[in-house]
């Protein structure tokens, strides 16, 4: 429960930490580094240039002065910033990735500062066309009098998730540097690669993070906190039709891209697909298809926050399958499941502490919490499944994935005390 006002006497000490942000410098810095990632890559990272910002990253890790950092053939960078009490404090977590989405170009961003917005459309300057509006993004509504950062019109920005990263960064910085006398328990940082191509914890080190809770930052507006995201598995259909001459195939040639339509065609339309979902409700999206006349691949993502819908999820697929081959009887099909990751509340529900002390760092930076679902995954997934707790945080993300995306620096600057909040409090806690 959000409570205005709410003090303690801990808690008022730490509202009113000084913090001499470094965090718009560092976002911009960073998006202007192409980090794509390349889902037709076998190779981790799937693009080499990733790791140019990995290697910004412990450059600047080690000019604030951190001392324990490492980064690996991956591009991953871990990074601890010790405790500075007697007593035993388990480490936490806060994590980030690096990559940016292949959807739109990261190539050649040109971030610009839209200092003191007041509430008219922004309209970007290489691309007309493209205009970041309240009409359209309603939380902007909410940011008069920030600071608000878009790309130029040609790329995306690359918020998702550098403002994270910058996020962290800054977290770093004012652990060591602003609030280095507030006692604290370890911290680890951790930038990965990949994630928006679903191989973000693929090489994961959990016993080098070494940590009994964990956060992504990677989140939306302002007061976001998730701790459920949908399971995904992917499916793969192979429908083997029969192949015969064009001018002699009467009752004779079985053409495989035709099964696959008629399969399509019967899929649920107002129910269990992406255009007809919203909050909790599951669906099967097929993603992809590639064929000729004698083979044709249907390949489907499959969502749901309950883990075991998958199943009827899948069943409904293989059923709609089997009904449309009775009409191609020489024809046959072959089904491959992939487990893609789950959803991170089978285990972060068993740690309320996770959440109770995400309120109340939210209480003391003057936040209303706003938890939500996440219609996707992240790579706080993907650690839960390993079995770190690993929820999501809110770093101010909005339109990602396009030519209007955009970010508020206040905004970003919130995530900070809110991490800082969090730290501090795990700290309290085991202190009492």
């Amino acid at each position: 429960m959000y409570l205005p006002g709410y003090r303690s006497p801990f808690l008022f000490y730490i509202s009113k930490m000084k913090l001499d942000h470094t965090l718009k410098e560092r976002f911009l810095r960073y998006v202007q580094i192409d980090t794509e990632a390349d889902p037709f890559s076998t190779t981790s990272p799937s693009s080499e240039k990733q790791k140019d910002l990995s290697k910004l990253l412990v450059a600047e890790l080690e000019a604030i002065g951190v001392t324990d950092i490492y980064s690996d053939s991956h591009g991953y960078v871990y990074a601890k910033i010790k405790g500075n009490t007697s007593h035993e404090i388990p480490a936490i977590c806060f994590c980030a990735h690096i990559d940016t989405a292949p959807d739109v170009t990261g190539k050649d961003v040109k971030p610009i500062v839209h200092e003191n917005y007041q509430g008219t459309d922004i309209v970007l300057p290489d691309d007309p066309s493209q205009v970041v509006s309240p009409k359209k993004y309603a939380e902007l509504s909410n940011k008069i009098g920030h600071d608000i950062i878009t790309a130029s019109g040609k790329t995306l920005l690359g918020s998702d998730d550098k403002s994270g990263v910058a996020v962290i960064m800054d977290v770093a910085y004012q652990l060591i540097n602003s609030c280095s006398d507030k006692e604290r328990g370890p911290v680890t940082l951790l930038f990965t690669t990949d994630e928006e191509i679903g191989r973000g914890v693929e090489h994961v080190d959990l016993k080098r993070i070494n940590a009994a809770y964990g956060f992504t930052l990677d989140g939306g507006d302002i007061g976001e906190y998730s701790d459920e995201n949908f399971s995904a598995d992917g499916l793969k259909i192979i429908i083997d039709g029969l192949s015969a001459h064009p001018g002699y195939a009467k009752g004779k040639m079985e053409h495989s891209m035709k099964i696959a339509a008629k399969i399509l065609a019967a899929l649920p339309e107002d129910t269990l697909c992406p255009e007809a979902t919203d909050a909790k409700q599951g669906f099967v999206h097929p993603s992809d298809i590639e064929g000729g006349l004698e083979q044709t691949t249907i390949e489907f993502i499959i969502r749901d926050f309950e883990t075991a819908k998958l199943d009827d999820h899948v069943a409904l697929i293989e059923n709609t399958v089997q009904e449309v081959l009775k009409q191609y009887p020489r024809s046959s099909y072959t089904l491959e499941r992939q487990t893609q990751y789950r959803n991170m509340n089978d285990v972060v529900s068993q740690h309320s502490y996770i959440k109770d002390i995400v309120i109340d760092a939210m209480n003391i930076a003057q936040i209303e919490p706003n938890i939500v679902p996440i219609r996707g995954g992240t790579d706080g997934a993907g650690m839960s499944m390993l079995g770190l707790p690993c929820p999501n945080l809110f770093t101010g993300e909005h339109g990602v994935h396009s030519r209007t995306e955009w970010t508020s620096v206040q905004d970003m600057e919130k995530a900070v005390e809110t991490v800082l909040n969090i730290i501090f409090l795990h700290a309290e806690k085991h202190l009492a």
